[in-house]
């Protein structure tokens, strides 16, 4: 079966993006780009809100058409174009680049997903990820720790997330520094 994995960079006191949804803090270097890239292309699909494809549909499908991309940005826009997104959001009207858009998490719908062949599906963006931790249907976790405090914004796991009195248990299986100070942390969800 394959696995929902969050996938999502944060400030190191917690923050997916500053005051303003400024994100500019973000440290992606041509190493940090090029790992996304290997992990991205490994992947069965994406599923992400609306303001995060909303975000990624507004640069990359012609990133690769722009004389300043770097090689490996245009190598991701190939990758974002091809690969199957679904966007949760009851008010987009329409997505194109191989998205399909579903207006609620179900979590039956979500399973169902999970049981189809390919890879692992990376999920982004803060208000899908708590809304699947909610209903315990996040396999992996992801997280990319960036060495700046933000001091206030939009926090990666906002308060109360888990839908349960106690703790979300966790398993570290992995981590990985970057050269630009960027540590991977990788967790798996103990059951």
């Amino acid at each position: 079966m394959r696995k929902i994995v969050l996938m999502m960079s944060t400030s190191l006191d917690g923050y997916i993006e500053g005051p303003g949804r400024d994100i500019s803090w973000h440290r992606v270097d041509e190493e940090l780009h090029r790992h996304f890239n290997t992990y991205i292309r490994g992947l069965g699909g994406l599923l992400s809100g609306r303001t995060t494809y909303e975000l990624m549909a507004g640069y990359w499908p012609t990133a690769d058409a722009d004389p300043d991309a770097s090689p490996v940005e245009a190598e991701f826009a190939g990758i974002w174009r091809e690969m199957p997104k679904t966007v949760y959001s009851r008010t987009l009207e329409r997505a194109d680049w191989n998205t399909t858009i579903v207006r609620e998490v179900v979590p039956e719908e979500v399973l169902a997903l999970k049981r189809q062949e390919g890879g692992d599906l990376g999920l982004g963006g803060a208000d899908l990820a708590a809304a699947f931790l909610r209903h315990d249907l996040v396999d992996e976790l992801r997280v990319y720790v960036h060495p700046v405090l933000v001091g206030g914004g939009k926090p990666l796991f906002p308060q109360g997330l888990s839908g349960a009195a106690s703790e979300t248990a966790l398993r570290l299986t992995g981590s990985h520094a970057f050269g630009n100070g960027v540590v991977l942390l990788e967790y798996e969800r103990r059951r």
